[in-house]
């Protein structure tokens, strides 16, 4: 799916929850890593921290991150997104002293319909672990979270 078609029909509205989803570029596994996992861990929990975002539930894969958050005031969600990008890439380039594209273009999204129940949702997210074989319990694998824990 092109990155213009992502944006079709693409709403930011505060206080909805939403699902997204963003790749490493050509799908790199740089998160297989644990340092640089915990580096953009700790991105994630200072977006949530300056109350841009209330994190309900993630996880961070390989290749891509699962991330499911209700939106805040006062960022849209692709500056959500794009602040997040920027600061993992920023940290990630000085940590493998490189340069270069950590993240694809563009992201997935899914806002969530009130009729949507979160917690199906937030356990899909963190099962991802265990439907790609990576470990056979879920309290194995080291880069996820959940408000109901």
């Amino acid at each position: 799916m092109s990155r213009d078609n992502l944006l079709l029909g693409r709403y930011s509205m505060p206080n909805t929850a939403y699902h997204i989803t963003v790749c490493t570029d050509q799908r790199r596994p740089i998160f297989a890593d644990i340092y640089y996992a915990r580096l953009a861990i700790n991105e994630l929990k200072s977006i949530h921290d300056a109350n841009f975002v209330s994190s309900l539930a993630w996880v961070l894969m390989p290749d891509h991150l699962h991330w499911l958050f209700v939106l805040r005031n006062p960022l849209e969600l692709s500056e959500v997104i794009k602040l997040l990008k920027g600061r993992t890439a920023r940290q990630l380039n000085l940590a493998m002293n490189r340069q270069g594209s950590i993240w694809q273009k563009g992201f997935f999204d899914h806002a969530l319909r009130h009729e949507e129940e979160i917690k199906p949702i937030a356990r899909y997210i963190v099962a991802n672990p265990l439907r790609k074989g990576l470990v056979e319990r879920i309290e194995d694998y080291p880069h996820w979270d959940a408000i109901w824990l």
